[in-house]
């Protein structure tokens, strides 16, 4: 991998790990495009995924100072409610990640149609998210954050965006958009955290040299910076996208890039 295909995945990886496009989706497109290997690829996405939760931590940094502040008070308070309902989503996609890692792996290795299919569906969910009108809750309820969570572990597959899942699943269950993008982004770094350890496992299990191979030291930091940068900015822009309901235009680009996804390496 060189460095200017480094800055563009990273790029990619920055912006629509946010967005609600599927980051996963884009980066089998990208790597496609580039024809990079399993192996390179592999420690790239460690690499990218760290960079976005980074960027998490840097735009939510109160948010997280407020939890654990709560936390260590040692009191059933607000805080401790939000960290239960944060542990409570992530069962879904633990039970997916511990059981059915190898099956998910395989999806990702079947090419761009199961890619183009799970953007078509996530633009379905952020359409619907958009018209419908339900009650709005104060509070995410520990009931909401587990279905929420069945979002996100529904989300492993390429193309179907976790963000827009899990945005476009709270709006469906009547939650307010404030308190959701904020839950959502939260919620997410758990799992990308030790999804990246599984993979660092992988990737110690073949060796460091063959984990490197093909992947330079500047490529990495390269894409690394580059995610995390634009990780920065796309969470920050997403937060305020969901707050003024513009989801539709994600729908909207999801469904052209899914069609044309499916459609043109028949074309071409």
């Amino acid at each position: 991998m060189e460095w200017f295909e480094a800055l563009i995945l990273g790029v990619i990886q920055g912006l629509t790990e946010y967005l609600p496009v599927s980051s996963s989706g884009h980066l089998a497109i990208g790597a496609n495009l580039f024809g990079l290997s399993g192996e390179e690829n592999l420690t790239f996405t460690v690499a990218v995924h760290v960079a976005t939760v980074l960027s998490t931590c840097v735009i939510l940094w109160k948010e997280i100072v407020w939890l654990f502040t709560d936390l260590f008070k040692f009191k059933w308070n607000e805080g401790t409610k939000y960290i239960v309902n944060i542990l409570i989503s992530m069962i879904p996609v633990a039970i997916v990640g511990f059981f059915f890692k190898d099956k998910v792996e395989e999806v990702f290795g079947s090419g761009l149609l199961v890619v183009g299919i799970c953007l078509m569906i996530t633009a379905t969910l952020l359409a619907f998210s958009y018209w419908a009108k339900p009650r709005q809750r104060e509070h995410i309820s520990p009931w909401h954050a587990f279905v929420i969570g069945i979002a996100q572990a529904l989300a492993v597959l390429p193309g179907l965006s976790r963000s827009g899942s899990t945005i476009a699943t709270g709006l469906l269950l009547g939650n307010k958009k404030e308190r959701l993008a904020q839950f959502s982004f939260l919620m997410v770094i758990p799992p990308i955290l030790g999804e990246a350890l599984l993979d660092v496992k992988d990737m110690a299990e073949m060796g460091v040299s063959q984990a490197m191979a093909g992947i330079s030291p500047l490529a990495l930091a390269v894409g690394f910076l580059a995610a995390f940068v634009c990780g920065c900015l796309a969470c920050k822009w997403m937060i305020n996208i969901v707050k003024r309901g513009k989801l539709i235009w994600f729908a909207l680009y999801c469904a052209v890039v899914g069609l044309a996804t499916i459609v043109l390496p028949y074309v071409l």
